[in-house]
């Protein structure tokens, strides 16, 4: 390997430089390629400690590039933007017409593909790919034409469009409710198996279960055992399948609810500090197909927007 390259600094490194310098905080840069905030803030000092520079100005509540931090910025944005567009060369070329939407891996499993014949039904002509993956994709690449993200409303993008926010509530199946041990305060939970979704990083607190508990009363409760998953909508068909109690996400799970294939058995809710935001990528903004769908996104939201009813248990 030549000496130069054996010399490169980390992609991630340079990835996380690179958010933190556009966006001038670690907060919304970590937020971004989904890792804590003092992550990010390690990779930033790793990188300075490597080049033998500081790259950025801490100030009380600021951040601020450093001369020599901003001179690195314009090469670092000019050779990531450089090798996405050679990605995107060598890759097979993209289906025309179609629509390619990103999202996560909950959101597309839980609610965008129940519901996307809906919007076939209205553009028979436009073929739709759903690509879903619990990771960031930079939408100036032109691989995607619109993302779904779940996003903290301070650090919503330019032009998103706002679906829905998110509440926690306790779901079960009606068959759990109806014959395990009694459920109808967060107390009860202690005789009870809990789903849970595995975040080992931390990167989701509010998804936890030790959150919820905080928020309504019951901070030292431990339940009589927890499965965890590597996916949020694995957490729910163990649900659906009377495995346990999990916390629904809702409106993701609106319709489970309102079909009585999970049901809330007390009403006590814990509000998620995020949003879910459609964005265009701004290659896609014209044409009419993404457009359509934008807009059938928002109509399919505004149908859930409020809290699903309580359901009742068969």
């Amino acid at each position: 390997m030549h000496k130069t390259l054996r010399r490169l600094p980390s992609l991630d490194f340079l990835r996380g430089f690179e958010a933190a310098g556009r966006r001038l905080s670690f907060t919304l840069a970590a937020e971004e390629l989904f890792v804590t905030q003092s992550a990010l803030s390690r990779q930033v000092k790793a990188l300075e400690d490597a080049l033998g520079v500081p790259l950025f100005e801490r100030r009380h509540r600021a951040l601020a590039l450093t001369a020599a931090g901003a001179a690195l910025h314009r090469r670092v944005s000019e050779t990531l933007r450089d090798l996405a567009a050679a990605a995107d060369e060598v890759q097979s070329p993209r289906r025309d017409p179609g629509l390619t939407v990103s999202t996560t891996v909950s959101f597309a499993a839980l609610w965008l593909i129940p519901r996307l014949s809906s919007f076939r039904a209205e553009s028979p002509g436009a073929d739709v790919y759903v690509s879903a993956e619990d990771r960031v994709v930079d939408l100036a690449r032109g691989n995607v034409d619109v993302a779904v993200r779940y996003l903290a409303d301070a650090s919503a993008y330019a032009g998103a469009v706002h679906l829905f926010g998110e509440r926690l509530v306790p779901v079960a199946s009606p068959a759990l409710v109806e014959r395990g041990p009694p459920l109808s305060r967060p107390a009860d939970l202690a005789r009870h198996i809990l789903l849970a979704y595995d975040d080992a990083a931390g990167l989701v607190p509010w998804l936890h279960w030790s959150s919820w508990l905080a928020a309504n009363g019951a901070p030292e409760l431990k339940p009589a055992g927890t499965v965890r998953f590597s996916h949020y909508d694995q957490v729910i068909q163990a649900a659906v399948a009377g495995q346990g109690v999990a916390l629904g996400r809702l409106p993701l799970i609106a319709r489970l609810v309102e079909r009585g294939d999970l049901v809330t058995p007390f009403g006590k809710r814990y509000d998620s500090p995020r949003g879910y935001y459609a964005v265009t990528a701004p290659h896609a903004v014209a044409r009419p197909e993404v457009r359509a769908f934008v807009a059938w996104l928002r109509r399919e939201a505004e149908t859930v927007a409020k809290p699903a009813k309580r359901g009742k248990a068969r």
